[in-house]
């Protein structure tokens, strides 16, 4: 009534507007039923009086609209007996009637809007209470849609009915408060959504949140107390044209001041629990109001936002009307107020509203809607068969792959010359690595490498320097300096795998080392020969004894060495090694290293090596109990024992590494096996050069010649072999 008095007002101040009439109203209320409406509306056709049908009691009839209708139910009510007096009524947007075919109306930007919404907080998992009728399905189609379109989940669907109560209430309120969603949108037309508010009202839904329009505002109408029960609902509205000085217009009403208004007296009394007076229409109030109140004494701040909506449609009916007979009477055309030929709804008008829908929200803290924790980088999203797309799991990328984003659906592959961060949420680039001497292992390798080369160089000197003395004569010192000599080599042969590889050191590395190698292997070879050869010569008549020679020792260490050779020589000019880089082997590095070409060729030249050492072990270990006055037989058994067990042990390791670890297991190969026949031969050996030099005579030789022949028949000739 208000805003009528305000409207009024204003059009009956304008001169422009209905000159020379003034416009006025007169107030009806329903109360929100049915039957109500429909007698209100037969006692404004009659006049004053009892509802007379097809009677009108006032002389001069002045009234040439009817605004009104809360709902479609009423509207229908009302215009039931409208239509047959052709009396044009001016309706609320959320009161059209869904159902018939010509006022089939859809708000084309409210599902949208919902969209936004849950898109801007992260609901994904949301539940929706709707009309049941045609309006809310054609709504839940529409919206339905979006959602599929944009990831978005319905997590239930709830369908409220016109006569929705009773055990309905608890029902309803057990499955939303069952859900898993915390956010559920309503959506509805006045009729279907009046209950519905009071079902919440009896079941409190803790901890959800609800999401609806202005159109159920109806409900709390009557008692706006209501409204402490939905702090935290987020509610949609048209937006609204600010309305000249309707602000201030509201906020100068006063019940002492407009005494002559029973509606603002009893509003106010309502509101505050008071009386103003002893005839008060509000009978159950005791207390009396205190003088001077105002508007800012009424309980809810923001009451001017709560029925902005309605404000401004019924401001927009009022002028509606006032435009409308402006225009008859300047027109003289009286039929310009009927819009349509429609026998049921011929003099209905509809004022409709298509703006963007605006927010207002009262809560301080976002609230969740989710059915599943949203993925962070690194992971993706695993959806299960038979589960809702917002209904997940998050699984770490494969190796080799990140997401950088949130909720994604696929992991990236990084490039080749990138690779994953721990977390696998970007590419790194890859660093180029080699087995370098800067690097611990490297250095390590590398002064190993160069001590025992130096130490065996030292070996060596030792046994020039002694070559005279029993210990080093014995076994042919000729073959312990070709020894000693290929050690030395051996152990510098590590130099060539270490360090930044180039086209040079991968054709030479693996061919040097096999032929050294081959070397070393071979003389240990002629002297287990020679040791069993020099026993077996004793025996009379044993014609063994031209074969104790140098040239016999060398020559098989030349044909040894030369088969390897050859081996290596069909190697490079076949397949030969060459500089690769390897990006799959260590996932942070792109490593450079050279391939080894011909893999059958390169086992081939191990194999031969293989051959060897097992030939030398085979012998050695024969020879092992022949009387032990310097027989070296135990200890080139030992030595080539320790040489086959770390090649053994090198291949599976070998093959089970990559990158720089695999040169660096055949570095270590090398320098292990080098330093196990350096030991076991030579050690011994230089023990009794420095330590025990009383051992190293003449005497003590055959003092222990003729021990051992007291054992044994053969003697061990103390001559160089």
């Amino acid at each position: 009534s208000y805003l009528k008095d305000f409207s009024q007002a204003f059009i009956n101040k304008n001169p422009h507007l209905l000159p020379n009439i003034t416009l006025g109203y007169h107030l009806l209320n329903n109360f929100h039923h049915d039957r109500l409406a429909v007698e209100s509306s037969l006692i404004w056709l009659s006049g004053r009086g009892p509802a007379i049908p097809n009677y009108s009691c006032d002389r001069q009839p002045n009234s040439v609209a009817v605004i009104g209708g809360m709902s479609s139910t009423l509207s229908m009510s009302m215009a039931t007996i409208l239509k047959l007096y052709k009396v044009p009524q001016v309706r609320e947007p959320n009161t059209v009637i869904n159902f018939h075919p010509i006022y089939s109306f859809r708000e084309s930007t409210l599902h949208l809007a919902f969209i936004q919404l849950m898109l801007h907080f992260g609901w994904t998992w949301v539940g929706l209470v709707l009309s049941d009728n045609m309006r809310g399905e054609n709504f839940f189609s529409h919206l339905k849609e979006e959602m599929d379109k944009n990831g978005l989940c319905v997590a239930f669907k709830e369908s409220v009915p016109p006569n929705f109560k009773g055990d309905e209430y608890y029902r309803l309120s057990s499955r939303i408060t069952a859900s898993s969603s915390n956010v559920i949108f309503v959506y509805g037309d006045t009729d279907s959504l009046q209950e519905l508010a009071i079902a919440f009202i009896a079941y409190v839904l803790h901890g959800k949140t609800l999401v609806a329009t202005t159109a159920w505002d109806f409900s709390f109408d009557s008692n706006l107390e209501l409204l402490t029960h939905f702090h935290g609902t987020l509610l949609f509205s048209s937006s609204q044209m600010e309305i000249p000085g309707f602000t201030d217009f509201v906020r100068s009403l006063n019940p002492s001041v407009n005494s002559e208004d029973i509606f603002l007296r009893t509003f106010f009394e309502s509101l505050l629990k008071c009386r103003f007076s002893e005839k008060s229409h509000v009978q159950m109030l005791d207390t009396m109001c205190p003088e001077g109140v105002s508007w800012a004494d009424l309980p809810f701040i923001n009451f001017d936002k709560i029925i902005m909506e309605l404000s401004s449609n019924v401001y927009n009916a009022v002028y509606l009307v006032a435009h409308a007979l402006h225009e008859m009477l300047q027109s003289e055309a009286k039929e310009t107020l009927q819009l349509g030929s429609n026998p049921d709804l011929s003099w209905m008008v509809t004022f409709l509203f298509h703006d963007i829908f605006s927010l207002s929200m009262v809560e301080t803290q976002t609230p969740t809607s989710m059915c599943s924790l949203s993925c962070g980088p690194g992971f993706k999203k695993t959806v299960h068969e038979s589960q809702p797309i917002c209904c997940f799991e998050c699984t770490p990328c494969p190796e080799g792959q990140i997401s950088n984003q949130t909720d994604a659906e696929q992991c990236l592959q990084c490039p080749e010359d990138q690779y994953p961060s721990r977390e696998r949420h970007r590419c790194l680039p890859k660093t180029v690595t080699f087995l370098a001497y800067e690097e611990p292992l490297g250095m390590t390798l590398a002064c190993a490498a160069l001590c025992f080369s130096l130490l065996t160089a030292l070996v060596l000197g030792l046994f020039v320097k002694h070559k005279d003395t029993p210990i080093v004569k014995a076994n042919n010192r000729s073959l312990s300096y070709t020894l000693l000599g290929s050690l030395s080599l051996c152990f510098l042969c590590p130099l060539l795998f270490i360090g930044r590889p180039n086209t040079a050191t991968c054709l030479l590395r693996q061919t040097i080392f096999a032929v050294v190698f081959t070397v070393a292997i071979a003389s240990v070879l002629a002297k287990t020969i020679t040791v069993v050869l020099a026993f077996k010569a004793t025996k009379p008549g044993s014609k063994l004894g031209r074969w104790l020679g140098s040239t016999t020792s060398y020559s098989l260490i030349f044909t040894c060495t030369l088969i390897q050779t050859c081996l290596c020589g069909i190697w490079l000019g076949t397949y030969p090694p060459f500089l690769e880089t390897d990006i799959y082997s260590e996932p942070a590095f792109i490593v450079i290293q050279c391939n080894e070409g011909s893999i059958l060729t390169f086992y081939c030249v191990l194999g031969y090596m293989a051959l060897l050492a097992f030939g030398s072990f085979t012998v050695a270990f024969l020879a092992r109990n022949l009387p032990d006055t310097f027989n070296e037989a135990k200890f080139l058994t030992f030595s080539m024992l320790v040489f086959c067990s770390v090649w053994i042990t090198f291949l599976p390791t070998y093959q089970s590494t990559k990158g720089k670890a695999m040169v660096a297991v055949e570095v270590f190969s090398i320098l292990a096996s080098s330093a196990g026949i350096l030991t076991c031969i030579f050690v011994p050996k230089c023990y009794v050069i420095l330590l025990r030099s009383d051992r190293n005579t003449l005497e003590i030789v055959k003092i222990k010649a003729n021990l051992c022949g007291a054992r044994s028949s053969q003697i061990l000739p103390h001559q160089s072999f």
